[in-house]
């Protein structure tokens, strides 16, 4: 990567916006700040081509919002050189960030049009600036409903029945991690009794959990039973408002599984057949077919009270918009309370950068997503949260679907930031949030790997002494 730098440090924000925009072969880039009476400048110079952007001084009023004006115009700059080398003008304009929701969410703090903003400020394409406004009105909703002592709930299960082509998370196999699992439980259950005891020492209210993985379901049901037993005894349920198991896979799911979610209070599951295409999910390693998906989803509506999300990935491999068309009109026709579109992003440590089916280029990856909007639309759903990834098949977006009232809180929870997670399990990413406006938030990491979760268990007390010195700073 030629990149220079002249007049600041922006390296990172530099970094971003070049790999967005030229993922594979990097041009040489230059991208200058100069400082005049009433501006600040960002030129850059891509392969010889120039593009410029800049800020008034007066808006640089503290550290904070000198970095954020300054990177966007670091940003701005490049974006505008290279529009005038690039084939096509991205979906998605300048923006690099996961979280379209936060400029929507100032741009509506301010009172001003969010739309109008994102198309203006940052090029955002009008269909993907609506898509990111509609969705971000559900964030701001659940907003004004979280206090200081709300708290999210995640428990991580890292074991798989086995590994996706597209998957870069940390899971085990169980059938080669059998041994692990039993001592994993039992580490596991030690530290959902040290998370709750911290929870009632603070007063906490956790208002919503979320069991993901890995695939939760590929534990057997009485582990299964263990685990929700245990959170339902040690945690106060009084606040709850959902209550979410990912149990991903069809092939693991099960009645007795089932009944033990419902009988520990539970309210939400998430079914993820990726793909109703059997190719497809030849080419991405799953074991289950198409009528698995059928099976499982009739499993879940005559276990009664549990509300249905469904995954589906747009890119996979061997998929093409016309089997793609076909799924999302098997997934309509299920009518889960939610269904969450994803697009395939290329990650390191799956098994596709290492070679896989054949990849549908970003065209064809268009075409699949504008056909599940309308669908989706259609069929009565809306979009009630959005994220980006890096490397996603045409740098699109992931979002999540629901009929009226059946939004995955959850969801909009994490993506968005709106507060703190405790995380327990392997992999768990407690993250740590101080009330106020923008607050810069802390996250503290659990082992990933299930032997390092057994071993060392002075990692969950370093982490309750951390969250303890964080809520005696906050909570006064």
């Amino acid at each position: 990567m030629n990149l220079t730098l002249v007049g600041h440090d922006y390296r990172y924000a530099a970094e971003q916006i070049l790999l967005a925009l030229f993922p594979e072969d990097q041009p040489e880039v230059e991208i200058r700040l100069s400082y005049g009476k009433v501006y600040v400048q960002a030129t850059a110079v891509v392969s010889g081509v120039r593009g410029t952007a800049r800020v008034r001084i007066d808006r640089l009023t503290d550290e904070l919002e000198r970095d954020r004006h300054l990177q966007r115009i670091v940003k701005l700059s490049f974006y505008k050189a290279a529009m005038r080398i690039l084939p096509e003008k991205p979906v998605w304009g300048a923006l690099t960030g996961i979280r379209p929701g936060r400029i929507v969410a100032n741009a509506v703090a301010a009172g001003r049009d969010p739309v109008q903003v994102l198309t203006r400020e940052y090029f955002v394409s009008q269909d993907r600036a609506e898509l990111a406004a509609d969705s971000a009105q559900h964030r701001l909703e659940l907003a004004k409903t979280v206090e200081p002592r709300d708290v999210a709930l995640y428990i991580g299960i890292p074991f798989c029945p086995t590994r996706c082509a597209y998957c870069s998370f940390v899971s085990n196999s169980v059938e080669k991690s059998f041994s692990l699992v039993a001592p994993f439980v039992e580490a596991l259950l030690r530290e959902i009794t040290d998370m709750a005891e911290l929870t009632r020492e603070f007063g906490l209210r956790p208002t919503t959990v979320y069991i993901g993985g890995g695939t939760p379901t590929s534990l057997t049901a009485e582990h299964l039973g263990e685990i929700l037993r245990k959170i339902r005894d040690c945690f106060d349920f009084t606040h709850i408002r959902e209550y979410t198991v990912e149990a991903g896979r069809a092939d693991t799911i099960t009645p007795e599984k089932l009944h033990a979610m419902r009988e520990n209070g539970v309210t939400r599951v998430s079914v993820n057949p990726q793909s109703m295409s059997q190719t497809v999910l030849n080419a991405i390693g799953r074991s289950h077919t198409p009528e698995d998906v059928l099976k499982a989803v009739g499993l879940v509506r005559q276990s009664g009270g549990l509300s249905l999300n469904m995954d589906i990935i747009a890119g996979l491999p061997e998929d093409t918009p016309e089997s793609f068309r076909d799924t999302i009109d098997a997934v309509l026709d299920l009518a889960p309370e939610n269904i969450t579109v994803h697009t395939l992003a290329m990650k390191k440590g799956s098994a596709l950068m290492v070679g896989g089916g054949a990849i549908p280029d970003g065209k064809s990856v268009a075409e699949m997503l504008t056909y599940s909007t309308s669908q989706l639309r259609e069929s009565g759903y809306m979009p009630y949260y959005l994220y980006r990834q890096k490397f996603t098949s045409g740098g699109f977006e992931n979002v999540g679907w629901s009929l009226p009232d059946q939004d995955g809180i959850y969801n909009i929870w994490m993506m968005e930031e709106i507060g703190t997670v405790l995380a327990m399990g392997g992999g768990g990413v407690t993250r740590l949030v101080p009330p106020g406006k923008n607050p810069r938030f802390e996250r503290v990491f659990n082992v990933k790997y299930p032997l390092e979760y057994i071993e060392r268990q002075e990692n969950f007390k370093a982490k309750i002494e951390r969250i303890r010195e964080f809520y005696t700073c906050h909570l006064k």
